[in-house]
């Protein structure tokens, strides 16, 4: 009886260890797919009146303001791939000068700077494109 106690409790201890470390590992390997998200996204913006390009770097989750235009960046992440890596940001940009309600935003979605034309930017003054994303 006392050495089926002892065998009883022994494979307690080991489900326990093995339980702990499969949650260990699990966790470790969901936090490796999740894109880690940096502090400044840098863009390029272009006056369609006077062909005129800045290069303007953007902190993430702060508003910036661009002559009429007021852009927050709410996520941007690079990808891990080092043979082509795809930076990606959600951006959100508004037009100060238009008052109208309805349409808040001029543009609400994700941009991806390898490939701007999927989600174009579309104003008739300013184009924006992403450059890149950094801590």
């Amino acid at each position: 009886m006392f050495q089926t106690k002892n065998t009883i409790l022994g494979k307690a201890k080991i489900f326990i260890i093995i339980f702990f470390t499969y949650y260990l590992l699990m966790i470790n390997s969901l936090s490796e797919n999740q894109p880690k998200t940096e502090n400044f996204a840098v863009l390029t913006i272009l006056d369609k009146v006077n062909s005129q390009s800045d290069i303007v770097e953007v902190e993430v989750g702060k508003e910036y303001r661009f002559k009429n235009l007021s852009i927050n960046i709410l996520k941007c992440n690079n990808s891990k791939f080092d043979d082509d890596p795809e930076v990606t940001a959600y951006m959100q940009v508004r037009d100060t000068v238009n008052k109208d309600q309805n349409k808040v935003f001029i543009f609400n979605d994700w941009t991806f700077s390898s490939s701007p034309s999927i989600r174009p930017f579309d104003h008739p003054v300013y184009d924006i494109w992403l450059k890149k994303c950094y801590s």
